[in-house]
């Protein structure tokens, strides 16, 4: 049986754990409230520009002028980019498992192609740097700032010169979405080719520049906010994730403090029972 000292070593360590615990948890939910904001700001832009690409896509007509355009061209994919966003930092419970073990699954699913990984955030770059020969670069400081566009934009405008070059016939992005609190959701979604947007009700834009034309620019700016809007996405869920995984180490550590109290006062009583006795049978063996 561990000795009192032991004992009160132990509760003093894992007091000292939860006291880490609940602060993680208040800085997190302070980032929450900032990065849940950003994600709802993000959403209405990403879904305008993901209506206006399919009243264009219509408008330029099917079988015309969006034949030549070569971000809807499907090819045979051989050659595969699959993005990973996990996060920088762990103690976020499975969030950055999750997202490793649904890109393995991707991997071998598709083990008759080649994939090739771009790896944004630490966790995912550690993982993979070892175990995967085709990794074609690598953002690890992204989720160490708040999530800018630029970075969004280099890494759209890389895959997607990749793409038009021939590099790689298909993009796919595997991520954890926000969905709420006590949950998020993980996505495996083709960013290229483009699928173009269900047909809905158009609406009668009046275009200064012929469709095709618009539609031309309006693609990489539809690839880029959908990689900026993920981004804020698993920023979101990072802090969610973490904030969730804190709480339950805190209430656990106070679960194991009561534990220890308890065996403490145990020890303490069986001491104090054994000197009383020591005490009684001196005495007796005096008189």
């Amino acid at each position: 049986m561990p000795s009192l000292i032991d004992l009160r070593r132990r509760i003093r360590s894992v007091k000292n754990t939860q006291q880490i615990t609940k602060a993680m948890k208040v800085v997190s939910a302070a980032k929450l409230r900032r990065a849940q904001d950003r994600v709802l700001a993000a959403r209405p832009y990403a879904q305008s520009i993901r209506r206006m690409l399919a009243n264009v896509i219509q408008a330029v007509g099917e079988g015309h002028e969006a034949e030549g355009l070569e971000f809807l061209i499907k090819r045979p994919e051989k050659r595969v980019q699959l993005l990973v966003i996990t996060a920088d930092r762990g103690l976020a419970g499975a969030f950055n498992s999750n997202v490793i073990r649904t890109a393995q699954k991707f991997i071998q699913d598709n083990s008759g192609a080649e994939v090739q990984l771009e790896l944004i955030g630490r966790k995912g770059r550690d993982f993979f740097r070892k175990r995967h020969r085709h990794i074609t670069g690598d953002y690890s400081t992204i989720f160490q700032k708040v999530v800018r566009y630029e970075d969004a934009l280099e890494i759209a405008q890389k895959v997607t010169e990749r793409f038009k070059k021939g590099e790689i016939d298909a993009v796919y992005m595997v991520l954890n979405n926000f969905k709420s609190l006590m949950a998020s959701r993980l996505v495996v979604s083709r960013l290229l080719p483009l699928e173009p947007p269900e047909k809905q009700e158009q609406i009668d834009y009046i275009y200064e520049q012929p469709p095709g034309v618009l539609l031309e620019r309006l693609l990489p700016r539809y690839i880029e906010a959908q990689i900026y809007r993920a981004l804020l996405e698993s920023a979101a869920a990072e802090h969610a994730a973490r904030m969730t995984a804190m709480e339950a180490a805190s209430t656990n550590a106070a679960e194991v403090i009561d534990s220890l109290t308890l065996k403490m006062n145990r020890v303490r009583q069986a001491s104090i029972t054994r000197e009383i006795i020591e005490i009684v049978s001196g005495a007796a063996a005096l008189d």
